[in-house]
């Protein structure tokens, strides 16, 4: 079993890096995902899942009547907690308001630049991901599922945005990592079920 245990250097998360889950781990909307973190402090931590989807598609569209008859944006699943909020990462560097995250990606901004953006047609895809909810630990609580080797730290970059099959980023993100990570991307989620 020793091939499933993380070896990284790095044990402390920092804002803009990717948590991926260990294929053990068990946490209903955790399971298998890849976590972008938004932030991380003392008091807590909080990030988005990028390789989620709602079983029931949503689009932007239909909550903005501006946008009914632009280019479908979808909006994806971020996380349980306050669902009721939207999330947007992006790779505008000039869209005021943006907060830097870390190689080229930014969370938020003014979104009515953004609406302007998606009104002229200009592409989404690749540019704008677009995330209902987030994920939260109170304090300490990642820093101990990172001791329990629940998640792998790697960094992250804007190509993630422009992956068009980022339901797979899990299997994908450790693939490209290699070597016992690659055996992770293939350990089945149901293994009794073989």
């Amino acid at each position: 079993m020793r091939v499933f245990q993380i070896e990284s250097g790095r044990v402390l998360p920092m804002k803009g890096d990717i948590l991926i889950s260990s294929p053990f781990f068990r946490g209903h909307d955790l399971t298998r995902s890849v976590v972008l973190l938004l932030e991380h402090n003392e008091e807590g931590s909080m990030g988005i899942i990028l390789n989620k989807e709602f079983r029931n598609h949503i689009l932007l569209n239909e909550l903005l009547p501006p946008l009914e008859f632009a280019q479908r944006v979808p909006i994806y699943k971020g996380g349980p907690v306050s669902r009721e909020t939207i999330f947007f990462l992006h790779t505008l560097e000039d869209l005021k308001g943006a907060i830097p995250l870390a190689n080229g990606l930014y969370v938020n901004g003014n979104f009515g630049e953004v609406q302007k953006y998606i009104l002229d047609g200009k592409p989404v895809e690749g540019v704008f991901r677009f995330f209902s909810g987030y994920v939260g630990w109170e304090k300490g609580q990642l820093i101990k599922e990172i001791e329990e080797k629940s998640w792998l730290i790697v960094d992250s970059n804007k190509e993630m945005l422009q992956d068009l099959n980022f339901c797979d980023l899990w299997h994908t993100m450790l693939a490209k990592l290699g070597g016992r990570y690659a055996i992770w991307a293939r350990y089945p989620q149901y293994p009794m079920l073989n």
